[in-house]
């Protein structure tokens, strides 16, 4: 492998900032000195520029296999390493779903040939699969997908026997998608007799409302707390479900976890207005005091990662009345443009971003050698200018479903440069083909 040396970078790592030199070889950080001297095959110039561990995304739906009209591994890892995200742990709720073994060995296949970004794969959790759940490898998988809530084909898990046993038998991380689906048939069941099938998207976070949030976290928590589960909650949308988890104990000691997304960062239920669909995710996105309530929990550290639930359809899909049009959409490009964008408006620091989006993830999943900016990590990483204004638009999206929420958004900060596992994968506005990221390890017994 080739060795990179990149010069005067500000380094934005472990809560600090500084100026330094850093030169990559075979895949490592070999170095990090104020002034490295040495021949290297290739030398970046990052005078003024801000250089992060790369963003690790704990939550994507790249499609792949089944869904392919929409996405695919390689079209949406492409977009990752565009916006920074360096790794990625890909959702089981495919065609078919990830609900076996071999399934699962499938999309690692796909994704060793086709992936720039290092990758990871949830294995599935449904009513009738837990043999094949428990026979899931803790050293190579990222972890566990329980649906507590309505998913694709046969992931929704909602007998009780079921998840007592997924919690009480898993040796691993077990991720929860948590909304009660029996308050969101009588929410939709209420608004079809009100207006028919003539249901306006602002009713969206009525349907898939708080109280179906709050119901669902607060089980799953009661859950792991019974069991000693080792578990993350997803995509965390009201301020109430953020007084579940907990700050006064470090990181390495929490046994629940939770995740906020850069939709629920972002919007609010005044932007159905003008974005309609376009901002249809399950949790649904809420009110403005639900957004302030989220970030303040990602600052005070009840909440502990950053992720972006990136998950895309097609604008012909999207562009259904409510009732049919499908939830979610394209963000892994644009999510570390996003908070930086947050930055801006001095809402988070930057080695929170770092912190958020990349250190603390390494630390839930216990990644390892990644998620840091030091000596004998693989040399994942992103340089960022973060005066460098752009518009989002059609011509630079690369998504492959060719649309983006964040569209008319100008962002400050603009990717630069972008190494995966040591190889240059975005460099100056290019994807870089021909290199496949890393299947991530974890440090587990």
């Amino acid at each position: 492998m080739s060795s990179i040396l990149i010069k005067s970078a500000t380094i934005v790592n472990e809560n600090k900032q500084y100026v330094s030199d850093l030169l990559v070889k075979d895949g490592l950080i070999e170095r990090i000195d104020k002034n490295i001297d040495v021949n290297a095959d290739q030398t970046i110039n990052a005078e003024g520029l801000h250089l992060f561990p790369g963003c690790i995304d704990d939550q994507v739906h790249f499609r792949e296999p089944g869904l392919t009209h929409k996405a695919d591994i390689h079209s949406e890892s492409r977009a990752a390493v565009a916006g920074g995200i360096t790794s990625f742990m890909e959702m089981p709720n495919t065609v078919p779903n990830t609900l076996t073994q071999e399934l699962l060995q499938q999309k690692y296949d796909i994704a060793s040939r086709n992936s720039l970004a290092n990758y990871s794969f949830f294995m599935g959790a449904s009513n009738d699969n837990i043999e094949q759940v428990l026979k899931t490898n803790i050293q190579n998988v990222c972890g566990v997908k329980v649906f507590m809530g309505s998913s694709t084909g046969n992931m929704l898990v909602d007998n009780p026997t079921t998840l007592e046993n997924i919690f009480s038998s898993s040796a691993m991380l077990v991720a929860v998608h948590c909304e009660d689906e029996a308050t969101i048939k009588a929410n939709l069941s209420h608004y079809k007799e009100l207006l028919g099938d003539d249901i306006p998207v602002r009713l969206h976070p009525k349907i898939r409302s708080e109280e179906a949030c709050y119901l669902s976290s607060s089980m799953a928590v009661e859950l792991a707390r019974k069991h000693n589960t080792r578990l993350h909650i997803l995509h965390i949308s009201t301020e109430k479900e953020t007084h579940l988890f907990r700050n006064d104990i470090p990181l390495n000691d929490k046994r629940i976890t939770a995740e906020a997304c850069v939709h629920h960062l972002w919007f609010s239920d005044k932007d159905y207005e003008t974005k309609g669909n376009f901002i249809k995710w399950n949790p649904a996105v809420k009110t403005e005091a639900d957004r302030d309530g989220i970030l303040k929990a990602v600052l005070d550290g009840r909440i502990d990662v950053i992720a972006t639930d990136h998950a895309p359809h097609t604008l012909e899909e999207k562009s259904q009345p409510y009732l049919q049009a499908p939830s979610g959409g394209p963000l892994v490009q644009h999510a570390l443009p996003a908070i930086l964008e947050l930055y801006h408006h001095g809402k988070i620091s930057l080695e929170q971003v770092a912190e958020k989006m990349a250190h603390n993830v390494a630390i839930c999943f216990q990644i390892d050698k990644r998620g840091y900016v030091r000596e004998g990590y693989w040399a994942d990483l992103v340089l960022v200018d973060l005066n460098n204004p752009w518009n989002v638009n059609k011509s630079n999206i690369l998504y492959k479903c060719g649309w983006s929420p964040f569209e008319g958004s100008i962002f400050r900060s603009k990717i630069m440069h972008t190494l995966v596992s040591g190889n240059l994968a975005y460099s100056n506005g290019s994807i870089i083909e021909g290199k496949t990221g890393t299947r991530l390890n974890f440090n587990r017994m």
